[in-house]
């Protein structure tokens, strides 16, 4: 492995004169990138979610091969006010453009007077979102749509965001001009909250009407890019170091087939001109979170990106053959592999590339300029490791390494990482043919196994190049003791961070009432976050990264497979971090010798989550959250570990 490579996975910072504190002798140099964060697309975690479109199928490109019973008009209500009649009409003909080629066609044969039982007049549409459109008082949302009239004649449009008992929280009114489509947009700014409005275009004279790409976004947004902010922020809260995306299951189609696998070419441009498909879950995709957003989160958080490309095979499960002896994975022809090698080369120029490049030109006329600098790509997840796999693979990698041998590769072990699994067998025996610079290893297991296997890593070789990416585990339920039990096996990651450079909780969010897996990291509704407990664990670890390891700081009393602790030094930020934690019935001391650290202060800050074994923080209460006490800190001491307790002591050197 080449010397700059090495650098970059244990964090890049092997210069002294980077750091502000020298690391003391003892010490083990590990990954400062050992917590990061997996995002894929399910659960609805991006349309409805981490996407902050308010607006479900305004593109009306919903279809029955999504969802039975879906369709262009799905999610949207015709709407006759002031006993006006006409009609809705899903169209294809002269469509905005090839990707995006249904609209709606209002027609209104004859728009009423003001004289129904609210005031209101015209021929439209009304929109539910997801699951209801939450709006707050006093906040300001961009309204945008493409629209035409056939004839060419001007229309009037009324748009009005609609509440409980068709109360009007905000409205404005457009007018159409024109043969060809155009974008129209406006400023709704509303009246008062409310969780559950709709929102309605209304046709206000006779004639016709075609409408689509409907868009309401709220102006608040993470970093005025267009996420959620509340769900966004808690994303960042854990630091995360890096960010996976955007999948999982998705980058390779997942039980559809292949013609259904995530381009990340369709996901870039503009909105209207993105390509939507069918989510591997069960849903759609419209693509408004596509890969200029994800790379762009990656940079407001200062995580590194790792997308994840397709080799060429699909999911082993596809057509439904999950857990059958005969797997129907599929494979690209070797003829047609160029196609895919293209994809990952395009990737890196368009990431990487100056705006003179074909590909570097479209992410500056997206808006950003300058280069993204990608350090990481990711090729393949959880493929079946056959034969077909490993040509396909081995292919495009060495093509990668050709052209850019300064892009760290990482690629897969197959499902369920485990010895004497032969996918796992088969994918290290390649990445060490290879050299390959990391492999990713996947797991769910119950919380005894990470109680059991806190020293997996201990006996990794030390000798072979390829590093660790613990890319997607969980344990299997979402209580303070399956927390716990991960808290104890990140210990055991710490301990081993010269093998391990990353890990990556998985899944990462749900939406309350469209739940694919559980559990998750993350849930939400339309105005709620709620964190689970293994979220502070994750927090705790990730805002506790260092690039030192000491293994005799901190040590338990009579210490079984529920204690751990762990010392990490963060040379940069010159701060000490100390782990301690319990998934005991009865509270235990840790002692702590700080002798080799200099400048030892008198104060320090200890964090701690703590609860009961059962206790789960769910949509109804939040039982467990992190609680801050300053505490004397002496060169020599004990540390009491209360019963189910994960604690984390910060010390400014």
């Amino acid at each position: 492995m080449k010397v700059a490579a090495a650098a970059a996975l244990m964090g890049g910072a092997l210069s002294v004169f980077a750091q502000k504190v020298k690391a003391p002798s003892g010490g083990k140099k590990i990954s400062k990138e050992l917590i990061g964060i997996f995002f894929e697309d399910i659960s609805h975690s991006a349309d409805g979610g981490l996407y902050a479109e308010l607006i479900q199928n305004g593109s009306f490109e919903y279809s029955p091969a999504e969802r039975d019973g879906w369709g262009p008009g799905s999610f949207w209500r015709m709407m006759r006010h002031g006993h006006s009649t006409g009609y809705i009409e899903p169209r294809m003909d002269n469509a905005l453009n090839g990707n995006n080629p249904h609209y709606m066609r209002i027609v209104a044969e004859r728009v009423g007077h003001f004289s129904d039982y609210n005031g209101w007049t015209g021929v439209g549409i009304q929109n539910t979102g997801f699951d209801g459109i939450a709006v707050k008082a006093c906040a300001k949302y961009d309204f945008s749509v493409f629209m035409r009239t056939p004839n060419g004649s001007a229309m009037p449009v009324r748009i009005v965001l609609v509440g409980e008992r068709n109360k009007v929280l905000a409205e404005a009114e457009l007018k159409t001009h024109g043969l060809g489509w155009k974008k129209y947009w406006t400023v709704l700014t509303v009246s008062e909250d409310c969780p559950n409005a709709q929102l309605a275009v209304l046709a206000l004279a006779n004639g016709e009407l075609d409408v689509d790409m409907v868009s309401l976004m709220p102006q608040d947004t993470y970093k005025g890019h267009g996420l959620r902010k509340d769900l966004a922020e808690t994303i960042a809260a854990l630091e995360p170091k890096f960010v996976r995306f955007p999948g999982g299951c998705v980058v390779h189609g997942g039980g559809d087939g292949f013609w259904n696998t995530y381009r990340w070419k369709n996901t870039i441009g503009p909105k209207e001109e993105r390509v939507a498909q069918k989510n591997t879950w069960g849903y759609h995709q419209s693509m408004g979170l596509g890969y200029f957003e994800y790379f762009q989160f990656c940079e407001d958080m200062g995580a590194e990106p790792i997308p994840i490309l397709p080799v060429g095979v699909s999911c082993q499960g596809a057509g439904g053959s999950w857990g059958l002896k005969e797997q129907a994975q599929w494979a690209v022809p070797m003829s047609e592999m160029d196609e895919w090698v293209d994809e990952a080369l395009d990737l890196i120029e368009w990431a990487n590339g100056d705006a003179t490049t074909e590909w570097g030109k479209k992410r500056a006329e997206a808006g950003h300029p300058e280069p993204f600098n990608m350090k990481y790509l990711g090729l393949g997840n959880e493929e079946k490791i056959t034969p077909e796999f490993e040509e396909r693979f081995k292919y495009i990698y060495n093509k990668i390494r050709e052209k850019h041998p300064e892009i760290i590769i990482v690629g897969t072990a197959g499902p369920g990482s485990h010895k004497g699994n032969p996918d796992y067998d088969t994918g290290w025996r390649i990445a060490e043919d290879i050299d390959l610079a990391i492999l990713d290893e996947h797991y769910y297991e119950q919380r005894e196994y990470f109680f059991d296997n806190q020293h997996n890593y201990d006996n990794y070789s030390r000798k072979r190049n390829t590093k660790v990416y613990v890319g997607e585990y969980a344990a299997k339920d979402k209580k303070m003791i399956d927390a716990l039990a991960e808290a104890l096996y990140l210990l055991g990651i710490e301990r081993n961070g010269d093998v391990v450079v990353m890990t990556s909780y998985a899944p990462l969010l749900a939406k309350k009432g469209q739940t694919n897996w559980n559990p998750d990291l993350i849930y939400f509704d339309n105005t709620r976050v709620y964190p689970t407990c293994s979220y502070y664990v994750q927090q705790m670890f990730g805002t506790t990264a260092g690039d030192y390891y000491y293994g005799d700081v901190a040590k338990f009393e009579g210490a079984d497979k529920f204690q751990g602790a762990s010392c990490v030094l963060n040379t940069e930020k010159g701060e000490l971090y100390i782990k301690v934690v319990n998934a005991a019935a009865e509270a235990k001391q840790a002692n702590i010798n700080l002798s080799r650290f200099k400048n030892i202060p008198a104060k320090a800050t200890m964090t701690t989550i703590s609860g009961a074994p059962d206790t789960e923080n769910n949509y109804e209460v939040q039982p467990v959250a992190p609680i801050d006490k300053e505490i004397s800190i002496a060169k020599k001491m004990k540390v009491t570990a209360e019963p189910y307790s994960c604690s984390v002591i910060r010390i400014k050197l």
